[in-house]
């Protein structure tokens, strides 16, 4: 079954192999100490699980675990009337699954158990004949990283693979992605499925909340990389120190062969301490908190341009390269120089590396990463996914320093997501900008006039001088910021980048700011490119500025 299946109407599909192996239900069972509980059991086969009934495909197993509110076991007669074969719980619920009338196999954490289960369903162990795996973990700059080593690894030949928060590339393929990171389940369904196409390398994004919810179990990581450390997901983690420790499973040697530290953040030198395996370091020493930081790399910055970065990047032993990352912003530079050592390190040769980069561009695409949508006349127009402080403060100096006129920065903060981040996202935001504009992002089930009075408090807290404006919906803030903006300024809209939807209250409502973003220059005039990007809806003709639209 291939990406074309049937998938819920509001959420991109679960992809599969096309020829997944079959596997033996009881030896299954074996595999994990688990108690079948059919003693006909002995001639079910399954060719795949999943944790989800509305993806569940018939032949399939269905791992039903607790959740918040509901025990999946609930779901088993569902999941029987779907096509599945057998039911994988636990002893909570055993019971309800069994009633399903459809052999159920009781292990004692199914969730725990997951990635062991999938790799040997699918063949997609440490073991197995599998393309390279190229893991990127840390706050700020997973995507960036995943998409440029993918674009680079391109220019090297190679057939490639990608599983990023933005999309997921089959070997040129491309599919809107769901999580940062896939279930288990679905992450070894899309390694299978990958290997049938011949996928040679692929770059994966490695969230703390994957590794702490066990959707890269069962995966062995070639290379593991790690970005940086900053305030985020604290809703998920109790403290900076928990969520550092949730990173650090990443460098052990039961998950990855070798390792590349950046040292830009102060949490780079703890992961390089504790790292289990063969490792190097690199630093930038514009953005590192201490310039003269020792790391086996170094990528210095040679010129900014508002359609790339120009760096240099140096070993230890004098080898180094020039090249060009095609976006702004040191950090952006800093993702390339790790993207570039993690691909040596994954065994391709430097004098490859050179021959394709040195004098040259980067040619990769990093969809709502510092985006350039507008065109060439009227205010420079860039549309971002940060959601942290301190990708504001990176990416608010990096347009800064590009823009010979004002800065415009428009963001809103996510709903029932960590909000002890948000005073400092918008104190941040007003010390960074002349203008600074706070709207709605996705509210999901909180206020959204809250979500925006912390924001707005943040600012003024700043005392930057900034000028500080409130408009909702975000159609109304761009607008006006176009309004605000004229040649020679910049508005940077941080939140949503590449995403094509909003969500208000559980349902995900069509909609991308990179769209909004060119209808609003183009209602005032401004010319603008055609897009490179799928629009969630139909062109609304529609002026934005009509008055009789309803903002509410």
């Amino acid at each position: 079954m291939t990406s074309a299946d049937s998938a819920p109407a509001n959420l991109p599909p679960v992809l599969r192999p096309e020829r997944p192996p079959v596997r033996s239900l009881r030896e299954l069972a074996g595999r994990v100490g688990g108690e079948l509980r059919n003693d006909d059991a002995d001639d079910i086969t399954l060719t795949g699980i999943t944790l989800a009934t509305a993806d569940l495909r018939p032949g399939e197993a269905f791992v039903a675990i607790r959740g918040v509110n509901r025990h999946g076991a609930e779901f088993a007669a569902a999941a029987a009337a779907a096509g599945a074969v057998a039911v994988i719980t636990d002893a909570a619920g055993a019971e309800s699954a069994t009633g399903a009338g459809i052999p159920v196999v009781v292990v004692d954490d199914p969730r725990a158990r997951l990635g062991e289960l999938s790799a040997w369903v699918y063949g997609t162990g440490a073991d197995d004949d599998l393309p390279l795996l190229l893991g990127t973990t840390g706050t700020n700059g997973k995507t960036s990283v995943s998409h440029l080593l993918e674009g680079i690894l391109g220019q090297l030949g190679v057939v490639t693979g990608l599983s990023s928060t933005a999309e997921r590339h089959i070997a040129g393929e491309v599919i809107v992605s769901r999580l940062t990171t896939p279930e288990a389940s679905e992450f070894h369904a899309l390694l299978a499925l990958m290997r049938e196409r011949g996928v040679q390398a692929v770059a994966v994004e490695v969230s703390a909340q994957a590794l702490s919810r066990h959707r890269v179990d069962g995966l062995m990581f070639d290379v593991a990389a790690f970005t940086n450390l900053s305030h985020d997901h604290l809703d998920d983690y109790a403290d900076m120190h928990e969520y550092l420790e949730a990173k650090l499973p990443l460098f052990r040697a039961d998950r990855a062969r070798r390792a590349v530290i950046c040292l830009d953040s102060p949490a780079g030198a703890d992961v390089a301490a504790r790292c289990e395996v063969p490792s190097c370091t690199i630093v930038t020493p514009a953005i590192a908190a201490n310039g003269d930081t020792d790391a086996d790399w170094h990528v210095e910055i040679v010129a900014e341009r508002q359609d790339g970065t120009t760096f240099t990047l140096t070993a230890r032993d004098g080898r180094s390269l020039t090249t060009i990352v095609p976006t702004i912003g040191r950090h952006m530079a800093a993702n390339a120089g790790l993207a570039i050592v993690m691909a040596l390190q994954a065994g391709y040769s430097w004098e490859r590396l050179v021959a394709a980069l040195d004098g040259g561009r980067i040619d990769a695409y990093l969809p709502g990463r510092t985006q350039l949508v507008s065109g060439s006349e009227g205010p420079a127009v860039y549309v971002d996914f940060g959601h942290s402080p301190d990708a504001f403060e990176k990416t608010l100096a990096a347009v800064r320093r590009v823009t010979p006129g004002k800065v415009l920065f428009v963001m809103g903060a996510d709903g029932d997501r960590d909000a002890t981040k948000r005073l400092d996202m918008g104190r941040t935001g007003a010390e960074g900008s002349d203008i600074f504009i706070v709207t709605d992002h996705h509210p999901r089930f909180e206020d959204p006039d809250a979500i925006r009075a912390a924001l707005l408090e943040g600012a003024r807290r700043a005392h930057s001088g900034a000028e500080i404006l409130e408009y909702s919906p975000p159609e109304r803030a761009i607008l006006e910021a176009v309004r605000l903006a004229g040649p020679g300024d910049a508005i940077l809209w941080c939140g949503p980048g590449h995403q094509d939807y909003r969500d208000i209250r559980g349902v995900r409502t069509p909609y991308s700011a990179r769209e909004l973003a060119r209808r609003a220059l183009r209602d005032a005039g401004w010319p603008v490119p055609d897009p490179v990007w799928p629009v969630p809806y139909p062109d609304d003709s529609t002026p934005l500025s009509d008055p009789a639209r309803d903002w509410r």
